[in-house]
């Protein structure tokens, strides 16, 4: 029999390994290399670039199955399922399983910590950016799929909260069902993954593991159930899904930003200082 610390240590590492599989799932199938005869210049149009192309290829469609949107659902679908499954004294490991062993082993924890990290990864994506490091998209693009996919999150956590009227752990409202933190969190740690795992999977892995604090945190922190940070998790990823598959319009293909200058600087009568460059394309 596993000790009730263990199984909440087990509960927690569970959503670090799911949380990699929505990259996985969601890589784009190669492309093959168009012959001699096609035409090139609707690739080079941004305007007809997703339009979809005429004759027979374009009367099949893709098995349910495969699409990209079951696709991108699967692992925030499971997710928010487990979430579900352990409200209040329900499931294997229910909420107030955790809860008790937490209160048990962490007693008088206490810290604002996940106020802060829920952005981190936001961070993290910023300076990988700035640094050189090319992303999936340009500075445009990016910036507009964050924008929709936090307003996506924002509408169905509100929402969810206002419907279910959970009561927190400590009391203090019924807002408990999701977790906006666990769901900030792994929302700006999936376009983390999506924008730089063609570079390193390892940044994905660092702001999955981020996201993952702020769960535990928010648990320790007598904020939130442990089904509240579960189904929160699912919630921030399948927010980025939905940012990214709704995102057919891109605007501004040439890279924006590229040319960004960091440079220190210092003057006899201003003191030190930095300056900030930049040459638009």
């Amino acid at each position: 029999m596993l000790t009730p610390l263990a199984r909440f240590a087990l509960a927690l590492a569970l959503l670090l390994p799911v949380a990699q599989a929505p990259g996985r799932a969601a890589a784009q199938t190669p492309v093959p290399a168009a012959t001699p005869l096609a035409d090139t210049s609707q690739r080079a149009d941004p305007v007809h670039k997703y339009e979809t192309p005429a004759g027979p290829a374009a009367a099949s469609k893709r098995p349910l199955f495969r699409s990209k949107l079951l696709r991108a659902s699967v692992v925030p679908a499971v997710l928010i399922g487990y979430g579900i499954s352990t409200i209040n004294g329900h499931g294997f490991y229910s909420s107030y399983d955790t809860r008790k062993d937490l209160q048990r082993h962490f007693s008088g924890f206490h810290n604002s910590l996940d106020d802060y990290l829920q952005f981190v990864p936001y961070f993290e994506l910023g300076g990988v950016l700035l640094a050189g490091v090319e992303g999936r998209d340009d500075r445009l693009n990016v910036a507009l799929v964050v924008l929709k996919s936090e307003a996506i999150m924002l509408g169905s956590v509100y929402l969810v909260k206002t419907a279910t009227a959970v009561l927190r752990p400590d009391g203090s409202d019924r807002l408990s069902f999701p977790s906006g933190h666990t769901a900030q969190a792994f929302l700006a740690a999936s376009i983390v993954h999506t924008e730089l795992r063609d570079k390193s999977q390892w940044y994905g892995v660092g702001a999955y593991t981020i996201a993952t604090g702020v769960a535990a945190f928010r648990m320790l922190n007598d904020k939130h159930w442990q089904s509240d940070v579960v189904a929160g998790a699912g919630f921030g990823i399948l927010s980025a899904h939905l940012g990214y598959l709704s995102h057919r319009c891109r605007w501004g293909r040439k890279p924006l930003g590229r040319d960004v200058g960091l440079m220190p600087t210092w003057s006899p009568g201003g003191g030190t200082g930095f300056s900030v460059s930049w040459r638009p394309r």
